[in-house]
């Protein structure tokens, strides 16, 4: 960790001290010690378990949509705040995409385990064509895409899986 993406006292009441921190780190989750990017997707999970995963799918959707685009705003400024376009405490990416990754997913605990594991799978590896969009857009869209495009993924390899299972 170098001096830029530390997250010291002050950076943190800096990403903090605006509504657009809270958000993007996903009220609190990414600023966990280590794993921000597990811990934002492993606490996307209980909104999903709760709420989400009883809407039906036009509902589901609009969630997505304005999530996403909530995201791109509040990790823009986050991102500004820090000095670093997708500082590892940015964590709304990951409940975007996991939130995604678990759309349409089949009932069960065993399910949205496994999205959750494609959904990390996918950010980690960044596999074509996500990789190239995380190096090549910035700023808010930048840090939402390559989630987005993760939990795209996850979700029609989950969607496969309980097809053929």
């Amino acid at each position: 960790m170098n001096a830029k993406t530390a997250l010291d006292a002050a950076r943190r009441r800096a990403l903090l001290a605006h509504p657009a921190g809270w958000i993007a780190a996903g009220f609190g989750a990414g600023l966990a010690p280590f794993a921000q990017g597990t811990s934002g997707s492993l606490a996307a999970l209980l909104p999903w378990w709760f709420v989400l995963r009883e809407l039906p799918w036009p509902a589901y959707a609009g969630v997505l949509a304005l999530a996403f685009a909530l995201g791109v705003w509040a990790c823009g400024v986050a991102g500004a705040r820090l000095g670093v376009d997708d500082h590892r405490a940015l964590v709304w990416d990951e409940f975007v995409g996991q939130w995604l990754a678990l759309f349409a997913a089949p009932a069960g605990w065993p399910w949205m385990l496994a999205g959750f594991a494609l959904f990390r799978l996918f950010d980690v590896w960044k596999p074509w064509p996500i990789r190239w969009f995380d190096r090549r857009v910035k700023g808010g869209l930048g840090v939402m895409l390559d989630d987005l495009l993760a939990g795209v993924a996850a979700a029609l390899v989950l969607q496969l899986a309980a097809r053929f299972a």
